[in-house]
């Protein structure tokens, strides 16, 4: 027992020693290191009132890492002393903003104002007729013949509007409308199966009630 406690204490001794050893490197190292935490917040500078920008873009210049900014325009990132940070956004100047290499902190906050870059013109309306005035009276007094009639009647008949329908495409604001509906109906069943309306008691009630109304066979009839 003797010669395994002179075997064990100095294993020890040794093991904690070389522990030591490297938490001394690991301090030293951390004290060294660049790294600096920046946070702060992003207003709007143009008026009177500061108010906070949410969804700015917080990037490195030159690399490819950032942050957003949050509804209260707060945004929080790790950089490097001397690096240049770039805060952009939609309606606003670009600006940026160097980390001093001189800080001996590891953490720097920061106020950043913007201001807008827009430029909004009055609308614009134009006639060939001097005023709105006139064109109500040549409107009105426009003489329109049969032809021009049944072709507005064609054109405006239920069917015609329904292949204008199938055959024109979805504008912007449609396509993000449809987009938002998927996402939504995606987020309902997150996380599970999602449901089937064969067992959905409300859809069997709209097809009975279809049925019994002669939906399907009108759909046929005006195919």
């Amino acid at each position: 027992m003797e010669k395994l406690r002179y075997i064990i204490i100095p294993v020890l001794l040794l093991f904690l020693g070389s522990n030591m050893f490297a938490q001394e490197v690991s301090v030293e190292e951390a004290d060294s290191t660049d790294l600096i935490q920046f946070s702060g917040l992003v207003l709007d500078g143009t008026g009177d009132e500061l108010e906070p920008i949410p969804f700015v873009t917080v990037s490195i210049e030159g690399e490819s890492r950032g942050v957003y900014t949050d509804w209260k325009g707060f945004f929080s990132l790790v950089v490097e002393k001397g690096e240049e940070v770039v805060f952009s956004a939609v309606g606003y100047k670009t600006s940026t903003f160097i980390i001093p290499d001189t800080l001996t902190d590891s953490r720097y906050s920061l106020v950043q104002l913007l201001t807008t870059d827009t430029i909004n013109l009055p609308e614009t309306v134009v006639f060939p007729w001097p005023s709105r005035e006139h064109f109500k009276l040549e409107f009105l007094a426009m003489e329109v013949d049969n032809d021009l009639a049944s072709k507005a009647e064609e054109n405006l008949a239920e069917r015609a509007l329904a292949s204008m329908v199938n055959k024109v495409n979805m504008d912007g604001n449609e396509n993000s409308d449809y987009y938002l509906r998927q996402q939504a109906k995606s987020y309902y069943s997150y996380g599970q199966t999602a449901p089937m309306n064969i067992f959905n008691p409300l859809a069997w009630r709209d097809f009975f009630k279809a049925w019994k109304n002669g939906d399907f066979k009108k759909k046929r009839k005006n195919r």
